[in-house]
């Protein structure tokens, strides 16, 4: 039991680890298109945004597993294409988390850029400073100790919201610890699985703390 539930918790870290690395920079993408001064770029990210913030998780991960293959039905049922499609669970689990959870940073990098006073901004200018020298040397990181406390509460979230993949069949440690329960018929493995997830967001939770006592300098 035990080891499959430790193949579980892998699979939990896998998405989780995956998920941020792909989400933390895409997020940049999404900030930027939210704050561009092109009216259709901002109201189209705009749009995406509330459509993304909007509904459930669980919802979007059923959507980017089963869409594709439908899409491709449809296809091939109207045009005679003959395409053949397989769609990986797991990828489809990295790609629903992925856009959700960079919709979710997206909104807070923008609220740690915004919080930054003009004034900065028109101080640096009168000292000869370009806009992305500004930016890199100045307003950025401030930016990352504004939004800390924010992305610490988002990806200890993450952690909790692996559990979801099992909707579309991944073996990942809640999915597992319920087969074991079925098949055990007690209530040990969803005790460990929870303390697993404890142990995953109490790692997160610290190295997250230890962040901001880093970047606290002004203490």
């Amino acid at each position: 039991m035990l080891l499959a539930m430790l193949r579980g918790t892998g699979t939990s870290l896998e998405v989780f680890f995956l998920t941020l690395i792909f989400a933390v920079p895409l997020a940049v993408f999404v900030c930027m298109g939210r704050m561009s001064k092109n009216k259709i770029l901002s109201n189209t990210t705009n749009v995406f945004l509330l459509i993304i913030r909007g509904t459930p998780l669980m919802l979007q991960l059923l959507v980017v597993y089963f869409a594709p293959g439908l899409l491709i039905k449809w296809l091939n049922d109207s045009f005679n294409l003959g395409i053949q499609f397989i769609w990986n669970r797991f990828v489809a689990a990295i790609i629903a988390l992925t856009i959700n959870y960079a919709a979710y940073f997206a909104e807070i990098y923008r609220g740690g850029i915004e919080s930054i006073p003009k004034g900065q901004y028109e101080a640096s200018k009168v000292l000869g400073y370009t806009k992305y020298q500004t930016f890199f040397r100045i307003v950025l990181f401030q930016v990352i100790k504004r939004i800390t406390p924010a992305m610490g509460n988002e990806v200890i979230t993450l952690v909790k919201d692996t559990a979801l993949v099992s909707v579309i069949g991944v073996a990942e440690l809640l999915m597992v610890a319920k087969e074991r329960q079925s098949a055990m018929f007690s209530f040990a493995p969803l005790f460990i699985a929870g303390v697993f997830y404890f142990v995953m967001n109490w790692g997160v939770s610290f190295a997250f703390a230890k962040l901001e006592k880093k970047l606290s300098y002004y203490r």
